[in-house]
């Protein structure tokens, strides 16, 4: 009686839902549970007669599979930014060259970069020295002589 209920268009309903949902919740899941929802709706009106329980089977599956799969392709092609650095601040320092407010003791230091105080490796070099930034270990700043 339940699965005589349920009709294509509920099917359909239920995909634009989650469509909607997308809107607020970005991420891609809600899009592919709602394009899951709407092949339902297409098997519903090509089977009219299909249970309400293979109606979930078929959502379970084509939605799990259609989430992994979106995964793994992006997973293969990921997104190219306009801005690789961003979120990335030490990475932005890199090939740029500051003075050193204190000196560098025994390979470690400290640089004020504008309100930052960064952890500097290197060579020893006297306060006021001249620091190019090689490279970065997490919030640790490689240096060498300018």
């Amino acid at each position: 009686m339940f699965g005589d209920a349920i009709e294509f268009w509920h099917w359909w309903v239920l995909g634009l839902v989650l469509i909607g949902i997308e809107v607020f919740a970005p991420g891609a899941y809600f899009m592919w549970l709602g394009v899951s929802a709407g092949l339902v709706g297409l098997l519903l009106l090509a089977a009219p007669g299909l249970g309400w329980e293979y109606q979930l089977l078929a959502f379970a599956v084509l939605a799990v599979a259609s989430v992994a799969g979106w995964r793994a392709y992006q997973r293969r092609h990921p997104g190219k930014s306009d801005h690789p650095t961003l979120n990335r601040r030490g990475t932005q320092y890199v090939g740029r060259v500051f003075t050193l407010d204190a000196p560098i003791v025994n390979g470690i230091g400290k640089l004020n970069i504008g309100d930052t105080t960064w952890k500097v490796v290197g060579e020893d070099l006297p306060a006021q020295a001249r620091v190019r930034v090689t490279g970065v270990d997490g919030t640790v700043l490689t240096v060498e002589p300018a």
